[in-house]
């Protein structure tokens, strides 16, 4: 087993930085250590609550439900002032700093940046996130994401990295890193070994990377390698397996164990990433919770086994006083012994030292409050999430020559329909309560459209009497209309698509056929296609001739999005950084195409 370095990066600690982890580790009592492998998920920002997990527990981190930037400020203030050891406090800065705060700046998820096809916007994001996150004290990020959008069906990475190319993911992870640690503050990239060739989601089944090992050193291994050489100081392991190292580390190794995730395998953390990759930095686990680990192994063996794999710190208890009792009792037993227990504290507490928090009195580790705030969602990392917005924005097919500019002189009468896939599920909980079809009309009435948002038939006989609900439902599939009752009434259809991140993450159609739910009528009417969430809708409909990528409904996005309707093709700057048309040959059907081969078939075969 490679032990660490502390006197390398990601560290570079001078002979005091050092010292300070030694004496540190020596000075503290096993339940200390112990405490110092957990990263908890703040439940609560209350004082009592905060000085009861950092007495009990001791615990090395913390990453905290999203509140406003006071709210985290207070927390985050009493965190540092009332514990032995200073505190890892970790946000998810995925997109920006709203990921430290509910009020921070929201810039764009990873797949958005890389849509404005210049790297710099990757180091703008890892700038405002490491600004907005380090001013409120927060000094390490579950940021960037650095996995590999080859399987269109990933239900966990759709918009949460940056592409399918591997150049591409090096040069924005690259100056995401530069920018947020410019600020102090820790990356993590996750989720090695690497998602998104495996279509399930490892928060509810198991989920394997599987590349062979040449194709892994060729895409996963070269993004971490170059993430490496650039002092990454912290991977986030995923619960996911990579079958195909696993053997090749150990050639004796069962096929069931060979399929771990890298969070419980030997093989993939201390065998590949530290002894084969030298990394020398912290491995902290994915969330503890995911089925992918729970359904591996009994709980208590997965405490200190993750541990013994190569993890360095364990993020997030189920119960408090349960898994820090199955952690000791691993150290007790032996399965972690006392050379992977220190390795793993010196890396933490190297982490620690790296940022200087060994040196400063925690009563000044935050600026005063006003300052400190002064430092959220200001005018200009508004105006640079606008500027991404504007590059991002991606016309990813166009077959109708004359359907711009959209313009009310054009089209007076405009129909929105909204489409958000198969309801339910978190991703859904937790999304915008504002429709964007809703945000679209107030936008376009002020610019002098006439609009309509389509209601379902389905949530129109949902406000039915119970006891009429029956009939109507029978009555569907008699409801048909003329095709006149939409061409002479609007003069264009834009179909909206947010649907949540989830195992199915489909546009969905409702029972009822023949009504706009479901684009039909791309030949009879002019029609175009946004997505305002992920990038791979025109899989399900390959008929639409106009199609968008907007990457999200914020109101400020969707005021850029009308600006490019309205001004035309070449006002559309993005460039597809993944496949949108999904690998599938009719996803290129061209309309205009078939008609005119129908009516010339000479000009076919010239």
């Amino acid at each position: 087993m490679q032990k660490v370095d502390l006197t390398k990066a990601p560290y570079n600690l001078d002979e005091k930085g050092v010292q300070w982890v030694e004496d540190t580790i020596k000075n503290m009592s096993i339940d200390e250590k112990i405490g110092q492998l957990f990263f908890n998920m703040g439940a609560s920002a209350e004082e009592d609550y905060l000085k009861s997990v950092l007495d009990t527990y001791h615990i090395a981190g913390v990453r905290y439900n999203k509140s406003d930037a006071d709210t985290v400020y207070n927390q985050n203030k009493i965190l540092q002032e009332n514990s032995k050891i200073p505190v890892l406090i970790a946000a998810n800065t995925e997109a920006g700093g709203d990921g430290a705060c509910t009020d921070g700046t929201y810039v764009g998820h990873e797949v958005k940046l890389a849509a404005t096809n210049d790297p710099k916007y990757g180091y703008e994001m890892g700038r405002i996130a490491g600004d907005e996150a380090a001013a409120i004290g927060c000094n390490m990020s579950f940021a960037p994401i650095v996995d590999l959008q080859s399987n269109w069906r990933n239900p966990i990475i759709s918009v949460r990295t940056w592409s399918s190319d591997v150049q591409k993911v090096i040069d924005f992870s690259l100056n995401y890193l530069k920018g947020i640690s410019e600020k102090g503050i820790i990356a993590t990239a996750k989720h090695f070994p690497g998602d998104g060739n495996d279509e399930r989601d490892h928060h509810l089944s198991f989920a394997t990377n599987h590349c062979s090992t040449e194709e892994w050193d060729n895409s996963y291994g070269k993004i971490y390698s170059s993430l490496f050489d650039a002092g990454l100081p912290a991977i986030m392991a995923g619960h996911i397996g990579l079958p195909s190292y696993a053997k090749a580390i150990n050639p004796d190794i069962s096929e069931s164990e060979a399929m771990l995730p890298a969070t419980l395998s030997r093989e993939i953390l201390l065998g590949l990433l530290k002894d084969k990759m030298g990394f020398n930095g912290a491995v902290i686990t994915d969330a503890s919770h995911m089925v992918a680990m729970t359904g591996a192994l009994s709980r208590r063996d997965i405490l200190p086994t993750a541990i013994a794999s190569g993890c360095d710190l364990f993020l997030f208890f189920n119960d408090p006083d349960e898994d820090f009792q199955w952690m000791k009792e691993g150290y007790e037993n032996g399965t972690i012994t006392d050379e992977r227990l220190e390795d793993a504290l010196r890396r933490t507490l190297g982490l620690k030292a790296s940022i200087g928090l060994h040196e400063k009195d925690p009563k000044s580790l935050l600026a005063p409050k006003e300052e400190a705030l002064a430092h959220i969602n200001t005018e200009e990392n508004q105006a640079m999430a606008r500027e991404v917005a504007d590059q991002a924005i991606t016309l990813v097919k166009n077959n109708q020559e004359d359907v711009f500019p959209v313009t009310p002189e054009r089209y007076k009468n405009v129909l929105l329909v909204m489409n958000e896939g198969v309801k339910g599920g978190f991703g859904q909980l937790i999304a915008s309560k504002e429709s964007p079809a809703d945000i679209m009309k107030e936008i376009m009435e002020k610019r002098g459209f006439n609009v309509e948002v389509w209601e379902s038939t389905e949530d129109k006989i949902m406000k039915l009497p119970k006891e009429e609900r029956s009939a109507a439902v029978a009555n569907v599939y008699a409801q048909k209309q003329p095709i006149a009752n939409l061409t002479d009434k609007y003069d264009l259809v834009i179909n909206l698509a947010k649907i949540a991140a989830g195992t199915v993450q489909r546009v969905a159609w409702p029972a009822s056929k023949g009504t706009p739910d479901s684009p039909f009528y791309v030949n009879e009417i002019p029609t175009i296609m946004v997505s305002v969430n992920h990038p791979f809708h025109l899989v399900d409909v390959p008929q639409v001739q106009t199609y968008i990528n907007a990457y999200d409904d914020k109101p400020f996005n969707l005021e850029i999005l009308m600006d490019k309707l309205q001004e035309g093709p070449e006002a559309f700057k993005g460039v597809d950084p993944v496949d949108s048309f999904c690998g599938k040959e009719d996803t290129y059907y061209n309309v205009k195409e078939v008609y005119e081969n129908r009516i010339n078939p000479a000009k076919t075969k010239a």
